[in-house]
């Protein structure tokens, strides 16, 4: 048998982060005699715990947290399994309200274990490490507030979060990444550079775009736009609301109801915030008759949907109620399926070079327990997609249940630049729709046939790949995306009017710059250029006005020195032409 390196690596992983859960747990309870136990799974990334206590932990709680798990690792306890019945179980947990409830969710057929080291015993079915030893390096990481269970009507429990690996240096490595992400969260830097905001007012998860956030959307549309029409795309524009017939038709009101906000009632008659496009281009492909010479058909639109997000998963621009889909939907002959998948994901490719993300992560889902459809048309629909991903040789996971309720898909995941991972593009097969919208083309025998449906988005939405890209660049926006491409910054106010005169010249070009003329002092200006991320500080004085120049500095801080207004408007415009 050929072992996975990383698969070992990432079983070995599990084992120690479960096993910190475990040893965290132990010395939580001993410090707080009556705090009650939650859940402590690994993650990704590392672990948490959840506790209900009678007050939130304090940073000192949580530095007293390490000092005694690093004692009881030292001490090398091991970790020794045991099952139990369940009568058992339960009274040996009587005193723990919310080990209860995970028992009466283990089914009758599976065994009900646990792990104990040291006194401490709790509920589990493992894996972990052979002994407290076994943990050669973690950190807590921080605490907050978690309802039991995700749902908002249960109670608020505290969960401590930490990691840890299987060395030091991978945790410091990890650490380094958690800090590049930090410094690079969108949520900060769209407040420093002025790019969105979110208000309690207007309503969580509702996103208002300033001045420079819009500026960068709108090159990010208009480039959409532009490779859409290129790549044999129709736009068009459709309602925000439609009446409950139309969701009932679609299957929405049956499938995603709990995701849609409540009807409005106008006239009698009900309608709803739409939280997807498809309904529409169905009924635009309605409005005519089709032939097998109209398809495919390809309708594209940058369209604005509702959802209703828990509270508590909403962050900043990532995950939102109100969102603009970068959505297409394409209307296809059963030959022409293969082909428009693969024209699908050459074009994702294609736009994702175009800012900077080359490498990707393909999943393939499949179907999910609420679903429509029989299963024959889903084995065929899933099938499709599969070929289609191994005749282009691309490696893929599998996420069993992953698909929308109409059909599977494959959703493709961009790695930016600091190795995370974001799930943007989705293409979706769709046998479901046309079907329950009576959707038909004359083929080329005469006869009336059923076309298949393409979903897709490659961005995801204008949010979220806003968001992505803050991340991903760190806020410094390459040139061509820059919402100000240039500041031009004059030394003394007799130099305003020469300013303002190059700031005019750039903007004819075609180019994007401001003109700074607070009276600060120049040096502070420059700083805040830096700040702002601009990609050109352009300094103007008594000498550039002579010599009919200006002074470039760019944001990295590399001084170029003079440069007149054309070589300048010259270089920007070539560095944008290169992107």
């Amino acid at each position: 048998m050929t072992l996975n390196p990383e698969s070992e690596l990432i079983e070995l992983r599990t084992r120690i982060r479960h096993s910190a859960a475990h040893v965290m747990a132990d010395v939580v309870t001993t410090m707080f005699p009556d705090a009650k136990l939650g859940i402590g799974p690994p993650t990704d990334d590392g672990f948490y715990y959840d506790f209900m206590v009678d007050s939130p932990f304090t940073p000192e709680d949580l530095e007293e947290i390490d000092r005694r798990m690093r004692l009881v690792i030292a001490e090398d306890h091991t970790f020794e399994y045991a099952e139990y019945p369940r009568e058992q179980m339960n009274q040996m947990n009587a005193h723990e309200p919310l080990k209860l409830e995970v028992i009466a969710d283990i089914p009758e057929d599976e065994p009900i274990s646990t792990y104990t080291h040291r006194d401490f015993e709790d509920l589990c079915a493992g894996p972990h490490v052979q002994s407290t030893g076994r943990i050669p390096a973690f950190r807590l990481l921080s605490v907050a507030g978690a309802y039991w269970r995700g749902d908002e009507s249960r109670p608020m429990l505290q969960r401590i979060y930490g990691t840890a690996f299987e060395s030091q240096t991978a945790l410091d490595e990890h650490l380094d990444r958690l800090e590049q992400a930090r410094l690079r969260d969108h949520r900060s830097l769209g407040r420093d550079l002025d790019l969105f905001s979110v208000h309690d007012e207007t309503g969580p998860g509702l996103v208002i775009w300033h001045p420079r956030g819009a500026r960068v959307r709108g090159l990010v549309e208009d480039l959409w736009k532009r490779e859409h029409y290129r790549w044999g795309y129709d736009l068009v524009y459709t309602p925000h609301i439609g009446r409950s017939t139309l969701w009932e038709t679609s299957g929405h009101l049956e499938n995603f109801k709990e995701n849609m906000f409540a009807a409005m009632d106008m006239e009698g008659q009900e309608y709803y915030l739409k939280p997807m496009n498809c309904p529409f281009h169905i009924m635009y492909y309605r409005s005519g008759l089709r032939s097998y010479r109209d398809l495919p058909m390809r309708i594209g639109e940058l369209g604005s949907v509702y959802r209703f997000e828990r509270g508590g998963t909403l962050h900043g621009m990532l995950r939102v109620r109100g969102m603009t889909q970068d959505d297409a939907h394409i209307f296809c002959r059963p030959d022409q399926i293969a082909d428009e998948v693969n024209g699908v994901l050459d074009l994702t490719f294609h736009l994702l070079d175009m800012f900077d993300f080359t490498d990707y992560s393909v999943m393939l889902s499949t179907r999910p327990d609420k679903a429509v459809g029989s299963e024959q048309e889903w084995d065929v629909a899933t099938s499709s997609l599969r070929s289609t991903l191994e005749e282009r040789g691309m490696s893929y996971e599998v996420e069993e249940g992953g698909g929308a309720f109409y059909g599977p898909k494959i959703d493709v995941h961009i790695r930016d630049a600091i190795g995370r991972l974001w799930q943007c593009t989705t293409v979706q097969f769709d046998f479901n729709l046309p079907r329950r919208f009576g959707l038909t083309y004359i083929g080329s025998d005469g006869d009336q046939h059923q076309p298949y449906m393409v979903h897709r988005a490659l961005f995801g939405s204008m949010e979220r790949f806003m968001g992505v890209l803050i991340e991903h660049f760190g806020g410094a926006f390459p040139t061509w995306l820059a919402p100000v491409q240039a500041d031009v910054i004059p030394i003394a106010d007799r130099h305003h009017d020469y300013a303002e005169s190059v700031r005019r010249r750039i903007a004819q070009a075609g180019l994007r710059a401001e003109t700074d003329l607070r009276n600060e002092r120049m040096g502070f200006k420059i700083r805040e250029a830096q700040m702002r991320k601009t990609p050109y500080m352009l300094i103007v004085g008594d000498r550039e006005i002579a010599s009919a120049s200006v002074g470039v500095r760019l944001r990295s801080g590399q001084d170029l020195g003079a440069l007149s207004v054309e070589d300048l408007i010259a270089r920007i415009v070539h560095e944008t032409a290169q992107s």
